[in-house]
């Protein structure tokens, strides 16, 4: 019986999260669960890569737990950059508000093929699912873009961050030999991030 009891409350404690999150009684839910204000609001781009993020996820809205959808608005100052990521769980749909775009992914390997488009307002791409990809600002005015998610959850894996910020360091010879560059490289690299 008490074996029971405790697999009862552990799978009912499973049920009660997806991807993280709790799940809401569906009695409790209020209009705030399901809404977020100031996706008009830009995005501070005053910092090294010129870009801003300000989600709308599950973690803002409680309301899009389990229903497969989010997004965010990306802000870029002249020559911004969102960087080479990975959405390990979401194919993105990406709209340009406002400016010009420039915007790319990769392929898997073997083939590891570069896809890229200059984006302009009301233009749309799609970044499938896993796949390194980045926007950079390639006009002289700043760009707004708003950017669908087939996730509530997507995550979000920098590649650089990854690669060069991991907790604990990557082994630098292990660096030095994947880029084929000398360790005073890697460790300007790590020096920087």
């Amino acid at each position: 019986m008490a074996t029971t009891v405790i697999w009862h409350h552990l799978f009912l404690d499973q049920l009660s999260r997806v991807n993280g999150f709790v799940c809401r009684n569906p009695m409790l839910a209020q209009a705030s669960d399901f809404s977020l204000m100031g996706l008009n609001l830009p995005g501070n781009t005053s910092n090294p890569l010129g870009s801003a993020i300000t989600p709308a996820t599950v973690a803002q809205i409680p309301g899009l737990d389990t229903l497969g959808v989010s997004m965010v608005r990306i802000d870029y100052a002249p020559w911004g950059l969102n960087p080479p990521h990975i959405h390990p769980r979401a194919t993105e749909i990406f709209t340009v508000l406002k400016g010009t775009l420039e915007v790319g992914f990769v392929t898997s390997n073997l083939e590891n093929r570069f896809t890229s488009k200059v984006l302009q307002k009301g233009d749309v791409f799609v970044f499938p699912i896993g796949l390194i990809h980045y926007e950079r600002n390639v006009g002289y005015g700043s760009v707004i873009a708003i950017v669908g998610s087939s996730s509530q959850n997507p995550g979000v894996i920098t590649v650089a961050n990854a690669v060069f910020r991991s907790k604990p360091m990557i082994s630098g010879d292990v660096l030095a030999k994947t880029f084929q560059v000398n360790m005073t490289v890697v460790d300007a690299i790590q020096g920087k991030m």
